[in-house]
């Protein structure tokens, strides 16, 4: 009895030894190789994540850069604009060839001839040159750029090289205010000398909505009215 007894403690000490020391070695030689797939395959998964959130952080910092320059070129535009038309002035004006120009003149369709033309005041002469404080303005829309062009002198002096101040430019549409406070899509001045009270221009770009912006005109003639004098 003794032993048996002897023989099945030992057999049952040699199998829990055996029993215990069975997960001991497993852990030391490491991991399974479907352990190692699982790993790797979430590795996998957390490296596509963080570059697919990469990518949209790069593209989403591009677009908004992309929207704060377009905003600033509208903006610079705007600027140009409010400063040309807030000077304007009721001088009439020579072309190139000799002819005589109102003070502020509109043109609608086509790319032969600019949309705006006038003569604005404040010119500044830093370097104290030979030349007038005024300068004859004129905006154009071509291939697809609103430009502004200057003259050196406002009768008979050829337009400088026109700087573009906005680009995918589809259409622009102009309405002028007159004296009355009425809206015309078209400037056709009773008086060469005689300007509008103020200009609405909508700017229609590619891929965007449109943009409508409203200059104050600088002060001109009174319109004169039949059998009323011009000064009252």
């Amino acid at each position: 009895m003794r032993r048996s007894a002897e023989h099945g403690f030992g057999s049952f000490r040699r199998s829990a030894e055996h029993g215990f020391e069975s997960p001991r070695r497993s852990a030391e030689h490491g991991f399974t190789l479907i352990e190692l797939l699982v790993a790797l395959m979430i590795f996998a998964m957390l490296a596509a994540a963080g570059v697919l959130l990469l990518g949209n952080s790069v593209s989403a910092e591009a677009q908004i850069k992309l929207r704060l320059d377009d905003m600033a070129a509208v903006q610079r535009a705007s600027g140009a604009l409010a400063a040309d038309l807030g000077q304007a002035v009721p001088r009439i004006s020579r072309t190139e060839a000799g002819t005589l120009a109102p003070a502020f003149w509109s043109h609608r369709e086509g790319e032969s001839q600019p949309i705006l033309q006038f003569v604005r005041g404040g010119w500044d002469n830093l370097g104290d040159l030979p030349r007038p404080s005024l300068q004859k303005v004129e905006y154009w829309v071509r291939q697809g750029r609103l430009e502004r062009r200057t003259y050196a002198q406002v009768d008979g002096a050829a337009g400088d090289e026109p700087a573009a101040l906005l680009t995918g430019v589809g259409d622009v549409a102009l309405r002028f205010r007159d004296s009355s406070g009425d809206w015309r899509d078209e400037w056709v001045p009773t008086q060469p000398d005689l300007m509008p009270r103020a200009v609405e221009m909508t700017v229609t770009r590619t891929g965007e909505p449109p943009v409508t912006l409203r200059f104050l005109v600088g002060p001109g003639p009174a319109e004169k009215q039949e059998g009323v004098p011009a000064n009252g």
